[in-house]
This record gives structure tokens, sequence and C-alpha cells, in this order.
């Protein structure tokens, strides 16, 4: 596992293995081709093989509207978000081929990769060209029986989450159709179903795990229950 933060990447693996598990640490900013070259010599340092490889670096942009976006904030959302997959998709699908074929990428996108944020066009840029990134990658490596998936979160409960006012989480809350934010092990469970052989046979797709908000045209709450309706259920 890999990440900017190296205090965060030691602590996780640590838990790893107080749980039994194996686990590599690698403190990098894949932004850098160098930095993604030294994440996989860890790997296989660490483990020998590769069997799967999960996208979740990136860089939620701050709002900026696009009168005001600079060059400097639109490369280092694309870069992040978008080369980073790129590069490590790339060393991972060779690395696929080198062992014999098959092996499964996992892409981490946002709603935002085919609905628009205001005042976000870096980034919904980034995660639509990750989208785009998957189906395209999914159909060149499936003759190595590589399959390459994207799971799209919606709203997420995480630390960011805990520190907002009630009143906003209730809003943001009620605005799912399933009346809750995600939990990251919700998240997490859908990158490993993809990364496993039970889904040996889906390549090329986007899983919403986002309890609905992605598929509804308005909110819960701004719909008007029409006369006779099941309103009352």
């Amino acid at each position: 596992m890999t990440g900017r933060d190296g205090d965060r990447i030691e602590g996780t693996v640590a838990d790893i293995r107080a749980d039994g598990g194996h686990a590599v640490g690698v403190q990098a900013d894949l932004g850098s081709a160098e930095e993604a070259d030294r994440l996989f010599a860890a790997a296989h340092e660490g483990f020998g093989r590769l069997d799967a490889l999960v996208n979740n670096a990136a860089w939620v942009t701050p709002r900026t509207h696009l009168l005001e976006l600079d060059e400097e904030h639109w490369e280092t959302a694309l870069r992040t978000n978008l080369t980073s997959v790129y590069r490590c998709a790339t060393r991972a699908a060779r690395t696929f081929v080198s062992q014999g074929g098959g092996g499964s990428i996992v892409s981490i996108s946002s709603l935002g990769g085919s609905l628009a944020h205001r005042m976000m066009a870096a980034y919904d840029t980034s995660k639509g060209g990750l989208e785009a990134f998957t189906r395209a990658a999914a159909l060149d490596l499936a003759p190595f029986r590589i399959r390459v998936n994207a799971v799209c979160p919606g709203w997420v409960q995480d630390e960011h989450f805990d520190s907002l006012d009630e009143e906003i989480r209730q809003r943001r809350s009620a605005a799912v159709p399933l009346g809750r934010l995600g939990l990251p092990s919700e998240v997490a469970a859908a990158a490993a179903f993809l990364s496993s052989e039970r889904a040996s046979y889906i390549t090329g797709q986007v899983l919403g795990v986002d309890g609905g908000i992605g598929v509804q045209l308005r909110s819960p709450g701004e719909d008007v229950p029409l006369p006779g309706s099941l309103s009352h259920v």
C-alpha cells in the first residue's frame, strides 16, 4: 500500500499485520514515474508476484470556478487523479503479462465521472477520463485475461464527514435514497469483490456504491408525492 503520508501508511500496515495479514508500505507520490517504479519494485520484493491493483490515489480539488481555474490546478488534478492511474495500470498490466496473464485492476472513481459538480471542472474531468480509461484498458487487456473495472463511491462517512456540523451531516444523509452515507468498508468490499475470482466475468464496468444517489433525478426531499401515491408507506 502506498500514499504520501508515511505515518498513516505505517499505522495501517501495522493494523494489517496485527490482524494476521502481510503488508508492505511505500511512501510515494504517484504523480512521478520514478516513484511508481519504486512502488512496483517494492511490491515484487515483498510478495514475489502481483495479482491485483487498486488505484486509490486522488486529489479532491478545492472548489474553483472555471473562469478562475489556473493551469497549475488543472495539471495537478490530471496528474494525481488520471495520470497516476495510467502509470500504475500499465505497470501492473505488464507485470500480469510477464506472469502468464490474468489479474485485476480496479480504480476508484467518483460521481463526478458521469455527473458534474459546480466549480470542480478539473476534478470531474479527471474522473471522467478515469472511467473512459477503464473501458479502453478493459478491451486492450481482455486477450490477456486482465480485467479492468472501477468503483464509484457516493458520499462516504470518513474523517472529514465526522468533522462537519450535525445539520450538514443530516442534510447530506437525507439526500441519499437509502437515507444514510456509505462506509469506507463498503467501498473496500466492492473493490475486493472486483479484484477476486468471483468477478471473473466482469470487466470494463463502473460499479456504483452510492446508496442510489447517482441514479436519482432529484433528492428525496425535492419530490412532491402525487395524490393517491404510496407516500403513507
